[in-house]
């Protein structure tokens, strides 16, 4: 059975920092691209990162890019989102994604997908 678990998120003030990570099992983790995506309620969920199999390929939406990073270690079968300076507009519930084949970061064209964890940034 697959099951992606996020974890690490919170509530933080602004200008904090928070790691989330994602572990991965019933599936060939480093076979997949692995995403990062957020959700406010009410709204589309959006890209925030994604990283390629190999690892040195990343990228990020517009409005995280500098402050949050994305990594995996697939030795441990898991991705994570380091995010610093965080600002209240980060926050939303975060999903952890695999996708298959290729790389997007449409949110659509993403395998399997976590629960999501609350990440709350207050002012």
């Amino acid at each position: 059975q697959v099951q992606l678990v996020e974890s690490g998120g919170g509530l933080v003030q602004a200008g904090g920092s928070l790691r989330l990570s994602c572990t991965a099992s019933g599936l060939p983790f480093s076979s997949y691209a692995w995403g990062w995506f957020r959700q406010v309620s009410g709204k589309e969920r959006e890209f925030v990162a994604l990283v390629g199999r190999i690892g040195t390929n990343t990228d990020y939406a517009r409005s995280v890019k500098g402050r949050f990073t994305i990594s995996r270690d697939n030795a441990k079968n898991a991705v994570y989102l380091q995010m610093n300076s965080l600002k209240p507009a980060d926050t939303a519930v975060y999903y952890c994604a695999a996708k298959r084949m290729g790389i997007t970061s449409s949110p659509g064209d993403y395998d399997v997908w976590g629960q999501g964890t609350q990440v709350t940034v207050s002012s």
